[in-house]
């Protein structure tokens, strides 16, 4: 009866080369077959190390049907490198259920350690580490993203996420109006490329620089965000009230709303409605 195989999970860079490591690279050379999240990206990877092997593709959209041929493979003894286009798999990448099945009949799962985008930015974040809760990509629409902000205020581990560039802006301005602007905060883009930036500061701070910074809205990005320390408290309603007040009299409600928003940390659909006067303004402004 032949043995069945093993699957090593091998981390591979997020960026520079040279933290693959040569386990890594003997892994992937004795592979016969290598499971990769995207092929073209890891053939290129590949290449880059002197190594041609098998690749099947196994990503969201196919991991449920593909999973039953890699464990048809692993059951007649085949070895399978599991791999993401970057850093560590299974982190907010694909292969749980195909390491789940695996280990469900009987077949061994190796790790290869390597880099990790997680790990990376919280070393370099300036943020407390000793714990922390890592809540991978944020829902891309609003609402949902705010409400799962808003379960997370009274959080007091740091917080990690992934971050789509374009959506980075959005997703401050919501952890402003949840967490307060002035929480300290760490968004670290293109770790280990040559174009790694890691900006630190307040929400507010961030939101500045994002303004200001044509490059701050690029490429890979990891948000890291100090958990509550507990004294975090709202701005008081009477302030935002009379800021409000003192704003709309010199411009339109509008427009002080936004302003009162941006200094608070409140939504500025929170601050219209609750401060706005009928006849004031036809509409309530859209965020």
């Amino acid at each position: 009866m032949t043995p069945p195989g093993r699957i090593d999970v091998v981390a591979t860079p997020i960026g520079n080369m040279a933290d693959l490591s040569p386990r890594a690279r003997e892994t992937l050379a004795a592979a016969d077959v290598i499971a990769a999240e995207d092929t073209r990206h890891t053939a290129n990877l590949l290449r880059q190390i002197g190594v041609q092997r098998p690749l099947l593709s196994l990503h969201d959209h196919n991991e449920a049907q593909r999973r039953e041929e890699l464990l048809a493979l692993l059951q007649r003894g085949s070895r399978v490198a599991l791999v993401s286009d970057a850093g560590t798999p299974l982190v907010s990448d694909p292969g749980y259920l195909l390491i789940r099945a695996a280990l469900d009949a009987g077949i061994a799962v190796h790790a290869v350690p390597g880099a990790s985008a997680l790990l990376v930015a919280l070393g370099v974040s300036g943020l407390p580490v000793e714990r922390f809760c890592f809540e991978g990509f944020l829902p891309a629409r609003a609402t949902a993203r705010r409400d799962r902000l808003r379960a997370l205020r009274h959080e007091p581990r740091t917080l990690v996420f992934f971050e789509a560039p374009h959506r980075i802006i959005e997703t401050l301005q919501d952890m402003a109006g949840e967490f307060g602007a002035q929480r300290a905060a760490c968004v670290a883009r293109e770790l280990t490329k040559v174009h790694e930036s890691v900006y630190r500061g307040s929400i507010a701070q961030l939101l500045q620089i994002g303004a200001e910074d044509g490059n701050f809205a690029r490429g890979e990005i990891t948000l890291v965000v100090a958990g509550t320390n507990g004294e975090e408290t709202s701005p008081d309603d009477a302030f935002v009230a009379r800021a409000f007040d003192l704003l709309a009299a010199e411009m339109p409600p509008s427009r002080a709303a936004a302003l009162v928003a941006q200094l608070t940390g409140r939504r500025k659909s929170e601050v219209y409605a609750r401060n706005i006067r009928p006849g004031d303004a036809p509409n309530e402004p859209q965020e």
